[in-house]
């Protein structure tokens, strides 16, 4: 008993210490993910408005426009490289597995592209053969832009080679330290808000709307995916602050639990041993 309140001990410093180490990080990648939420919202605003500008246009770029089907999807999932982090990982996961589901059923091609490690364990188990790409952030210390870069040019390259139709992007949206919420956000073709395609108001371009859209909806994808990356990093840090200080408690918890049959266990070994000495000095 002894031992194994010594283990519990120890488990419950390195769950402090973690949560401490979440907590600190938190603060940064909350602040990266805060920041990058109004330039993310405004791209995708100035895009609606200049699409609902170029509505009907014939020479709409393929990335809004879409390929006139809908029978292949790409479903991009972002998940985290470690884990101890709650349901954060499982829980973008079962989201675009319900996904895939409903997909096939209705007779399409589901195919994935996992960016990070934990996602493209769980997919593989069912959906080794979908999975066409993984791509692992282990080694990226800090976030960049560029990292988001990667991805998107790889998507739009198979997009060119007409190796999908749609694309959606899974990811967690941080709320707070106990709210991370799995999203889907369908980022080809590019979904155009009602509002600014029903906008009465006329805006002329310089250039034309379908080059400026030729030039924007690329680095768009890119903006999008970066902004779901902060997010998942945030949400992946406030999910394991809050795992580790469960965790922290439920070791407490036990070690009480431990240390109350460890007494007790003490305290009856001392009472037989008094019993036996004293039955043999009343035997003597």
């Amino acid at each position: 008993m002894r031992v194994r309140i010594a283990s519990t001990k120890a488990t419950q410093k390195i769950t402090k210490a973690m949560q401490m180490v979440a907590a600190s990080k938190l603060r940064r990648a909350q602040t990266a993910a805060e920041a990058a939420r109004p330039y993310a919202d405004k791209m995708s605003a100035v895009i609606s408005n200049i699409a609902g500008a170029a509505a009907g246009s014939p020479g709409a770029p393929t990335l809004l426009a879409g390929t006139g089907r809908d029978q292949v999807h790409l479903l991009l999932v972002c998940t985290g490289e470690r884990g101890l982090s709650g349901a954060f990982n499982s829980s973008i996961v079962r989201l675009a597995r319900e996904r895939a589901q409903a997909l096939i059923a209705q007779g399409k091609e589901v195919k994935f592209f996992c960016v990070g490690r934990k996602g493209y364990e769980q997919l593989r188990r069912q959906f080794d053969k979908q999975i066409v790409e993984h791509m692992d952030l282990r080694s990226v210390r800090q976030l960049g832009f560029v990292n988001a870069e990667d991805i998107a040019k790889k998507i739009l390259a198979r997009f060119d080679n007409g190796e999908f139709d749609v694309c959606t992007l899974f990811y967690s949206r941080f709320r707070s330290v106990i709210a991370q919420i799995p999203t889907a956000q369908q980022v080809i073709p590019l979904v155009v808000e009602e509002g600014a395609a029903a906008s009465t108001t006329s805006y002329e371009y310089e250039p034309e709307e379908d080059e400026i859209l030729t030039r924007l909806l690329p680095r768009n994808l890119a903006v999008q995916i970066f902004r779901a990356l902060l997010e998942n990093n945030a949400s992946f840090y406030g999910a394991q602050m809050s795992a580790m200080d469960n965790a922290t408690r439920n070791a407490g918890e036990m070690i009480r639990k431990q240390t109350l049959v460890y007494n007790r266990t003490r305290q009856a070994m001392i009472t037989k041993e008094l019993i036996e000495i004293i039955s043999g000095a009343e035997a003597v």
